[in-house]
């Protein structure tokens, strides 16, 4: 069987007008329409609060033109490393500053503004806020006209720097109601939760921030993303493509039915005690009507004394009609042991601990389809 194409080195297809088709990955109608709003609103309200501490004071701009291009990193991609408040700040800021500098020491205007943004590129990398309307920022600094000459490095702090707080304060106010986080937090590594110096159970096996590291490396490419934000992503596309092959077994198929459980007002004493005849690591709590309300294992019950409402965690759960593979991250953290199956009413129906699902890998093993 041939390799795929893009895998024999041959060159890749254009499509007729690939030139107009965006490369942003993950975008939605619904993200542009969060985007524009958000530009409206923080755009609006930067150019109106600026605008009060100049008065009417028509010698520098209330609001300069890099604004603009921070604005749409910031309500359009919130998750880049380049739309970060450091970087809006630091980046626009320190620009500016190595453009009032530059304009002050090069009397050549072609020269000035070509150093202006050469420098201040290397000064936000320097500074770890790379962004890129800062090197609008620097040239502005430059070729501002006679108002930012007369203001000199004061230009860079207000209005730049000004505008560059108040668009992040309001970014970051607008971001608690949009389904966007920010700052965005790059994903956390798994932790081996156990205290030993193996690695977590979730990055054995596959990949690892190395191979990433090196990859980038090999293609000799800068990508807006944080590695590991690209760790988790592939780590989640490996899943969904082990989720899309493996569908033959549900939870409802591997799951125990009949579940030792204990109510929410039974003892420490008395769940221990349940967890030890049986046999078995975690035991889901009901409420008086009979719905879960959370699970107890032996790390909870450990010296520990009262009843059980007090001790129980979070239950992790899901539905009889899920793909079983889908339950492999959730008991992989190092933390599940089990998963509690219920109905809509969170009403237990079963119970699939790590065994029934390692049970049941080589039945999904030997059904998988062959490659063609």
């Amino acid at each position: 069987m041939s390799p795929p194409p893009g895998l024999r080195g041959d060159p890749p297809v254009r499509k007729p007008f690939s030139l107009f088709v965006p490369i942003l990955a993950g975008a939605t109608l619904r993200d542009r329409a969060i985007a524009c709003i958000g530009a409206l609103i923080g755009i609006c309200a930067t150019g109106l609060l600026s605008s009060f501490v100049f008065g009417s004071d028509p010698v520098l701009p209330f609001i300069v033109a890099p604004i603009g291009a921070s604005a749409v990193l910031l309500f359009a991609v919130p998750a880049s490393p380049l739309a970060q408040p450091w970087s809006i700040i630091g980046g626009n800021t320190i620009s500016a500053l190595v453009g009032i500098a530059v304009g002050q020491f090069v009397s050549d205007p072609m020269l000035a503004i070509g150093l202006a943004v050469a420098l201040a590129i290397a000064a936000m990398s320097l500074t770890r806020c790379l962004h890129p309307p800062g090197g609008a920022a620097a040239l502005t600094a430059v070729i501002g006209g006679p108002a930012v000459a007369a203001a000199g490095y004061g230009f860079a702090f207000v209005p730049v720097c000004l505008n560059s707080a108040v668009l992040v304060a309001l970014g970051l106010f607008f971001h608690r109601f949009s389904s966007h986080s920010y700052p965005h937090v790059p994903a956390v590594a798994p932790a081996n939760t156990h205290g030993t110096g193996d690695l977590p159970p979730p990055v054995r096996v596959g990949f690892r921030a190395e191979d990433i590291e090196g990859a980038l490396a090999d293609l000799g490419e800068t990508f807006d993303i944080d590695p590991q934000d690209l760790d988790r992503l592939l780590r989640r596309i490996e899943l969904r493509s082990l989720l899309r092959t493996q569908t033959d077994f549900s939870c409802a198929d591997i799951m125990s039915r009949d579940v030792i459980s204990v109510g929410t007002i039974a003892d420490a004493e008395e769940a221990c005690s349940l967890l030890l005849s049986h046999g078995v690591r975690t035991l889901p709590v009901i409420d008086s009507s009979g719905r879960l309300a959370g699970t107890v294992g032996l790390r909870e019950l450990a010296r520990r004394t009262g009843p059980v409402e007090d001790l129980m965690t979070r239950a992790v759960i899901s539905t009889p009609t899920a793909p079983a593979v889908s339950l492999m991250e959730k008991l992989a953290d190092g933390t599940s042991h089990s998963v509690v199956i219920v109905d809509e009413d969170r009403r237990i129906l079963g119970l699939v601990t790590q065994t029934d699902l390692l049970s049941a890998i080589p039945r999904m093993l030997a059904r998988q389809p062959e490659e063609t």
